[in-house]
């Protein structure tokens, strides 16, 4: 009973691991979510990065499978077969010329094989021979492109949703001002040194960072979602983003005087790579003309017996060996037109890298345009921010004093909010753009 109990918890314990591991493993969270591990991350757990590895390994198995038509192929029959009415002949019984007929054969008949062939030359296993290389090559410059882009698409999330959060902060910055404005204005309406207008200008404008505020609190919330599913990262898991402002600052500095070089976009090897299939696929064709010859041989045992409990008492043995050979000799200009398909398969190539190169460069030229004038707008609107920040302390002061009208103090703080968040909004749309240049050039790099 004990040794039963034993075997049923070891059953139980070998299914749940095997379904465990059957499952994808997405349980894991990021304790400090910065750039670089949201991209690790996404490497990590992202269907497409997985669905792009096993692709590999799917590839990497057909090839195998292709390859493994250059061994012996080793092949094992049996049969068995009972008459219930033997055959008959008809035989010439003398010189006479008559014919009499007659049951030949015996009514049990069994026979083993053991067949044996080995192809010597196969213009389908040569193909995967020669190509296996490139095949492998094209699969993982598939994951590659697929992890460059998850890379870009992750920064920008990234860098998006910090971006809304610091315009949250911002907004924050303002209800405060704006709140210690409005019970100003409260407070010397109630003392009767301004009307009311100042009091009701200052409850709008509260009421309006509030609703922005609240907008983009909404908008966070899509965001994260967004940027979990481009992680792979579970939708109910706590994630709270890590950044280093003075770093990022650095990290918007871009070499504008990179030269394109077309070798280095993925998607150019690609092309390469089809290129190199295309060429392998024309010598296929041509191959077309060859013969295929291959081995094989046979050993039988034949088994012949009137009763069936005899049948495997005494066999028969048989064998032979030989060489096949198949010459194509005319299959009606079939193999002209497919070297002729391949012909052009390969020169449509050749435009497809003009027309890729084409496009990398206009790809390039628009990505350092955006990149230079956001830049330029990023510098700028940094300096902004100091100068909106100095004249709303003055204009406050001077309210204060009695000198300036509340409306001022309005629109200075509106000024001061716009410079705020257009110099936030700049420096990640620097980044985002300093992205979209480096994917031109090909050099997006990733864990």
């Amino acid at each position: 009973m004990k040794v039963n109990r034993i075997v049923i918890y070891a059953i139980l314990l070998f299914c749940i691991v095997q379904t465990t591991q059957a499952q994808p493993v997405r349980d894991s969270l990021l304790q400090q979510a910065t750039l670089q591990s949201c991209v690790q991350y996404a490497l990590d757990n992202q269907p497409q990065v997985q669905q792009a590895l096993i692709d590999e390994d799917i590839v990497n198995s057909e090839i195998k499978s292709r390859l493994a038509d250059w061994y012996p192929q080793i092949g094992f029959t049996g049969n068995y077969q009972h008459y219930f009415q033997l055959p008959s002949t008809a035989l010439t019984a003398d010189s006479t010329g008559k014919r009499q007929i007659i049951q030949t054969g015996v009514r049990n008949i069994s026979t083993l094989s053991l067949s044996l062939s080995q192809n010597i030359f196969n213009r389908d296993v040569l193909l995967a021979s020669r190509t296996a290389g490139d095949v492998r090559l094209q699969a993982k410059q598939q994951t590659a492109n697929t992890k460059i882009g998850i890379t870009v698409a992750v920064s920008k999330a990234f860098y998006d949703i910090l971006a809304t959060q610091q315009q949250i902060a911002l907004l924050e910055d303002d209800i405060a001002r704006l709140t210690r404005s409005l019970q100003d204005a409260y407070n010397q309406y109630k003392g009767g040194i301004v009307d009311k207008i100042d009091y009701k200008r200052a409850t709008i404008a509260l009421n309006n960072s509030k609703a922005q505020k609240r907008g983009y609190e909404e908008q966070l919330t899509a965001k994260y979602a967004n940027l979990k599913y481009l992680m792979g990262y579970p939708q109910n898991g706590p994630l709270t983003l890590q950044y280093d402002s003075s770093q990022m600052e650095q990290d918007a500095v871009l070499d504008t005087l990179q030269q394109v070089r077309y070798e280095d976009r993925i998607e150019y090897k690609l092309l390469q790579t089809q290129q190199s299939l295309a060429k392998a696929n024309l010598k296929y064709n041509k191959w077309s003309f060859l013969p295929t010859v291959s081995a094989f041989g046979n050993y039988n045992l034949a088994y012949l017996n009137e009763n069936f409990k005899d049948l495997y008492t005494r066999s028969f043995p048989n064998s032979y060996a030989g060489l096949s050979v198949s010459i194509p000799i005319f299959q009606g200009f079939k193999r002209v037109y497919q070297i002729r398909t391949a012909e052009l398969q390969l020169k449509r190539i050749d435009w497809d890298f003009v027309s890729l190169k084409d496009n990398i460069s206009t790809e390039y030229a628009q990505a350092l345009a955006n990149y230079k004038s956001d830049y330029y707008n990023y510098t700028t609107l940094k300096e902004n921010v100091a100068i909106a920040t100095e004249v709303y302390n003055t204009i406050q002061l001077q309210y204060k004093a009695g000198i300036k009208t509340y409306l001022d103090v309005i629109l200075a703080e509106n000024d001061l909010r716009t410079a705020q968040v257009n110099y936030t909004n700049a420096l990640y749309n620097v980044l985002i753009s300093k992205l979209d240049v480096q994917q031109a050039l090909g050099t997006i790099t990733y864990p």
